[in-house]
């Protein structure tokens, strides 16, 4: 092991900006200041501002993100759009009826297997998924104002790392 001297004028001197750095730092902030209580605030504030921003289609941010994965990637199944969204398969299942009764979707028998209905766009569906579209482009261009591309890369990092820290348990 190897040891260092410390002056007690150096040692003085650390002990003092540790101090004024603690005192700043977020773990000594109250519950919230704290960087978790942020990450939840924002995340709720970015979900308020697409449904503010949907609204005006008929749609919350949910209902909306079924509508463009299927725009994207063609007909799914309950069960992987439920996967995709990050949603239960029951509240899967509540959005898909709902879209469907106002004629955004609809739902049709799987070619390989009977008990499986597969989930597409309608017409105006497809219609609809375009106005997704723009107001995604509108949000995420306010939400991303003042970042750089580097900026935005790191933070999502960062967030999957603490993604993975809590699935790690």
């Amino acid at each position: 092991m190897v040891s260092y001297y410390v002056s007690p004028d150096d040692h003085a001197h650390f002990v003092e900006a540790a101090a004024a750095v603690s005192a700043d730092h977020e773990l000594d902030a109250p519950p919230w200041r704290r960087v978790e209580a942020t990450l939840m605030a924002t995340a709720r504030a970015v979900r308020q501002a697409y449904d503010r921003e949907l609204a005006p289609l008929g749609l919350n941010l949910s209902q909306a993100s079924l509508v463009a994965f299927v725009a994207e990637f063609g007909a799914q199944t309950q069960s992987q759009l439920a996967a995709r969204l990050n949603l239960g398969r029951a509240a899967t299942g509540t959005v898909v009826d709902l879209l469907e009764s106002r004629g955004i979707i609809e739902r049709s028998g799987d070619a390989h297997d009977r008990r499986v209905w597969r989930v597409d766009l309608t017409a105006d569906g497809r219609r609809l998924a375009v106005q997704v579209g723009d107001v995604d482009i509108a949000v995420r261009g306010r939400l991303r104002a003042g970042f750089t591309r580097a900026d935005r890369q790191h933070l999502a990092e960062m967030l999957l790392q603490l993604q993975a820290n809590l699935e790690a348990g």
